[in-house]
């Protein structure tokens, strides 16, 4: 879906419903402008529908071919695709071709820069949830 008017002299684009501006790239996400969409946002982008979460899921336990994906989505056969693409555009899956089929399978390095991020949310949860703990067994200890 890509348009970029890297400032070229043309008509202004529609980006996403709205006007662009020349120097703005317009995504499957929106307009970006003066930079392209980061891995770890394409790879939040893509996480963020249920449908895509569901593919995930199942392909991390075993490939999958892209008529089966297809079948466990409650939707048309053209949408599973663009579900599909979306999730290899961001590096969570690739694909491989047997004979007629497409076989898509994760890859689970293209989420090692979203689990760096969310680290230190991780680690901002955990010391709270030990405070609480804490104080929880203080209030034991106060009633006995």
């Amino acid at each position: 879906m890509g348009c970029w008017n890297g400032g070229a002299p043309e008509p202004p684009q529609m980006c996403q419903g709205r006007l662009a501006p020349a120097y703005a790239i317009c995504t499957l996400t929106g307009t970006y402008r003066d930079r392209y969409i980061g891995a770890m946002d394409s790879a939040l982008h893509a996480l963020a529908d249920e449908s895509r979460r569901k593919v995930l899921e199942v392909l991390r336990d075993h490939p999958a071919s892209a008529g089966e994906l297809a079948d466990l989505l409650p939707i048309a056969r053209p949408g599973a695709s663009r579900h599909l693409r979306v999730l290899r555009e961001a590096g969570l899956v690739e694909v491989r071709q047997e004979a007629q089929r497409r076989i898509y399978s994760l890859r689970t390095e293209a989420l090692i820069e979203v689990d760096e991020w969310l680290a230190g949310y991780r680690a901002l949860w955990q010391s709270r949830l030990d405070a609480l703990h804490t104080e929880i067994a203080r209030g034991k200890k106060a009633r006995r």
